[in-house]
């Protein structure tokens, strides 16, 4: 029986919410090269949350005719728009003490 990878895990919530909330807003993600730290989003590094939106199919890379050469450009999948309005919403929800601490643990 063949063992399926494990699913990615949310390092850091927070980032991980701000990136859905600017890319339900229209902001793209963008990757230079292949390493995992060459990541960014409206001119911010991420730092931990791309591989989580890549893996569970939030974005989907396009083709930027305008961009840069060895760059690669992501946005909100359909299903990622859906998400980032629940997840949005819940972390809205949530107390400012709770947002609060969440930032600060990750």
């Amino acid at each position: 029986m063949p063992r399926s990878s494990p699913s990615p895990i949310i390092t850091d919530r927070a980032e991980f919410i701000d990136a859905l909330h600017l890319l339900a807003r229209g902001r793209v993600l963008v990757q230079i090269g292949d390493g995992g730290l060459g990541w960014a989003l409206d001119g911010a590094p991420v730092r931990f949350c791309a591989p989580t939106l890549t893996s569970y199919g939030l974005v989907d890379e396009f083709d930027n005719p305008e961009g840069f050469p060895g760059v690669r450009y992501y946005r909100l999948t359909e299903r990622g728009q859906r998400f980032a309005e629940q997840a949005w919403r819940a972390w809205r929800r949530r107390s400012l003490v709770e947002r609060a601490l969440v930032r600060l643990v990750g």
